[in-house]
């Protein structure tokens, strides 16, 4: 009897007991625990060209001008990217650079990577709807790489990037051996009252501003400082072949600004984009600044998928879904001849027509046709080419 009652006790405070421990052990909050990712990425491009009239540089061939090998790593709010190139059997670096993510709309990026300024800093170079950048963007280094700090707002109607540059540094040589640093600062800023599929309009305006290179100077084994320099510069729009066509070298220079309007529009399956750029670099003494302009326009279509897309993070459009056929008709218009300084970078007109099919999510078959006109150039004779190019490109 004594026996049973001990079980009875025991069997009421294991009713009371295992509840209350339930329930304190509910109370305790699940622990997250961040996992690190690495995600391979890469690119192979293979292009093939012929031009008429050929010689004075351009010759018909094949080349793989872009070959990268690289990496992503994500933990948490924290990224970071890796990116070497191997194009023409050169080794390069890319992308490298490590990134915070406060929330869904703001980021602070570090390394040395392309920095907001434009349009065209919404595509990588190979995600270039007409297959090569404009010949202005390519003139006015408006979407080269540097070092610097990037900070980056998007959320709803507005994007903004503004970024703290160091220029004139290279990634495999001494500091000691580079001359005097450049210092500048760029902003990409935009208002886009419609983004989403199918119906996207927006309009922006970038600015940028830098001091002047300094190369370095030997003289008895000593380095030394020379004077400030700017050096602008495009090549044929091409990539099978690496010919300049436009060259404007401005000495004792003491900075440069520029800035450049935007505007995107897309309707359904239609899409209008365009950009207008303005240069001008100060220079030492009474020497007259150095001004160059330029624009283009690219008029897109889907001939067959959806609707063109927005990408929020890169404020542009969204590369096309797998099965799609785009076509594109473009014009750009180059004018790096300053008479009143002096200087003879040279005038182009480019009107281009590219066919773009988007194999699947990897793969990216281009083919091209463009006439380009070059005259008033100091590093090349008036000229103009017809240029046909094809491409196929793998990128994951």
């Amino acid at each position: 009897m004594k026996l049973s009652n001990h079980f009875l006790v025991a069997a009421l405070l294991a009713t009371v007991a295992v509840p209350s421990a339930t329930a304190a052990l509910d109370s305790i909050p699940s622990l997250k625990i961040d996992k690190l990712t690495v995600t391979p990425a890469g690119r192979i491009l293979l292009d093939g060209a012929c031009y008429s009239p050929e010689g004075d540089g351009l010759n018909a061939g094949v080349a793989l001008p872009d070959i990268r090998f690289g990496a992503k790593v994500s933990y948490g709010k924290w990224a970071a990217k890796i990116d070497v190139g191997f194009g023409y059997g050169k080794v390069g670096m890319k992308d490298v650079y490590i990134q915070y993510s406060f929330n869904e709309s703001n980021l602070l990026r570090g390394g040395y990577f392309v920095h907001q300024f434009g349009l065209n800093a919404a595509t990588s170079s190979s995600m270039k709807p007409a297959m090569e950048a404009p010949t202005t963007d390519d003139f006015f280094h408006a979407t080269g790489r540097n070092l610097g700090l990037m900070y980056v707002y998007d959320r709803g109607k507005f994007f903004a990037g503004v970024s703290a540059i160091i220029a004139g540094t290279s990634l495999t040589t001494p500091a000691n051996e580079q001359g005097k640093t450049s210092y500048g600062g760029a902003t990409r800023l935009v208002f886009r009252p419609f983004h989403s599929t199918g119906l996207i309009a927006q309009a922006g305006i970038s600015g940028w501003v830098q001091s002047a290179l300094h190369k370095a100077v030997t003289e008895d084994d000593q380095y030394s400082v020379g004077d400030g320099y700017f050096d602008f510069g495009a090549n044929f729009p091409t990539r099978v072949c690496k010919t300049k066509m436009l060259g404007a070298d401005v000495t004792d220079a003491r900075s440069v600004v520029k800035f450049t309007p935007e505007l995107l529009v897309a309707k359904g399956r239609v899409a209008l984009e365009g950009q207008y750029y303005y240069m001008n670099v100060s220079r030492k003494g009474d020497l007259k600044s150095y001004k160059a302009s330029g624009a283009y326009g690219l008029l897109r279509g889907i001939l067959i998928g959806g609707d063109y897309g927005y990408s929020h993070a890169d404020a542009g459009l969204a590369t096309p879904g797998p099965k799609t056929l785009e076509l594109v008709a473009g014009y750009n218009y180059t004018d790096g001849s300053c008479h009143e300084a002096g200087i003879y970078g040279g005038r182009s007109n480019d009107a281009s027509v590219t066919l773009n099919y988007y194999i699947n999510k990897y793969m990216i078959a281009r083919l091209r046709y463009c006439y380009t006109n070059v005259f008033d150039s100091d590093v090349t004779p008036n000229r103009h080419v017809n240029i046909i190019q094809a491409r196929i490109q793998i990128k994951f």
